[in-house]
């Protein structure tokens, strides 16, 4: 069977194209025109290049799959409003989907983010069944993801296009390149976090959330949406965790909230001031204080999602650190 995977070279592509081909899938990985990808070298599937916006390229990319998973999305939130976010993730969406029907594909697995579904508390977690409720965070790459999953499911329901949507949380595990998720277990090993805010968040091994859209080939209900998660923690308690496995003190200051959303709004201002990026913005500052917790019942009960303890995946990302230099790469 052959299957198609965009956003192949990130954190999730990379752990997804490994575990298709455990399985004996055919993978064809769509990576950005012009784009290198050393974390695919030496494995054995087929390279396409392309753009998400350019139709044809998607097209003649999908064609002859029996199987696409949509990984490929901007992620960029600063600044918080901008053009290409919404063209990557909508419109390039919208392409994945035209190409889909057109080359009458046997499954779309679209990788949507279970920020698109209100989130809960220990005692009332976030599911499938709560509606998104983040628009006022006016930061467009969530409500990009929102839109676009929301684009699947009509296509879905009025076109009978055989899709459905998961929904992972915030991933972490090997192959973390650029680093995103393995970004704040660099910073607590080498000691750039000084506290704690008072949020928290769900947590999960990308290889479980590989696993689970794996089997979402041939395991899922079609228009449904599967949150993929595992641990809800507070920052306190994952930066406890992550501190114990790399061999550090963890952070111990406790961040109050107006603290944390001035520091942000600041460092905003800032770096829209100097073009730069900054490590946190407002919006991330707001979001680091409130408590983002989810359940995966669904997706352990339809996908047999497995839930490995998030401390393997912290220690597989801290080893693929140190065994490709990352841990105090710049």
């Amino acid at each position: 069977m052959k299957v198609l995977v965009t956003g192949s070279d990130g954190l999730l592509g990379n752990n997804l194209i490994r575990e298709l081909l455990n399985r004996n899938y055919q993978v064809t990985a769509f990576i950005e025109a012009g784009k290198s990808s050393p974390t695919l070298l030496n494995l054995q599937i087929t390279k396409c290049s392309g753009n998400l916006l350019d139709a044809k390229s998607v097209l003649a990319a999908i064609q002859g799959m029996d199987i696409v998973i949509h990984c490929a999305a901007n992620t960029s939130m600063f600044p918080a409003r901008q053009k290409m976010v919404n063209e990557v993730n909508i419109s390039g969406t919208d392409n994945v989907i035209s190409a889909c029907q057109q080359s009458n594909v046997q499954r779309l697995i679209y990788v949507g983010t279970a920020n698109s579904f209100g989130s809960g508390n220990k005692e009332n977690l976030g599911s499938e069944k709560n509606s998104y409720n983040s628009f006022h965070y006016g930061l467009d790459y969530m409500d990009s993801k929102y839109i676009a999953q929301q684009r699947v499911l009509e296509k879905v329901k009025n076109e009978g296009l055989n899709a459905l949507v998961v929904n992972p949380t915030f991933m972490i595990g090997p192959f973390d390149s650029r680093p995103t998720s393995g970004e704040m277990i660099r910073g607590v090993y080498n000691k750039k976090i000084p506290g704690y805010t008072l949020g928290g968040k769900n947590f999960v091994s990308v290889k479980d959330v590989a696993v689970a859209i794996t089997n979402a080939i041939t395991k899922g209900k079609i228009g449904e949406c599967y949150i993929l998660g595992n641990e809800n923690l507070t920052y306190k308690e994952a930066f406890q965790k992550i501190a114990r496995i790399v061999g550090v003190e963890p952070p111990k200051i406790k961040m109050n909230t107006p603290i944390v959303k001035a520091y942000g709004s600041i460092s905003s201002i800032l770096a829209s001031f100097f073009n730069k990026v900054p490590k946190v913005t407002r919006e991330l500052a707001i979001l680091s204080s409130e408590i983002h917790f989810y359940s995966s019942e669904k997706a352990q009960y339809d996908l047999d999602m497995p839930q490995t303890p998030i401390e393997q995946a912290i220690n597989e990302c801290f080893e693929w650190f140190i065994e490709n230099n990352y841990l105090t790469k710049k």
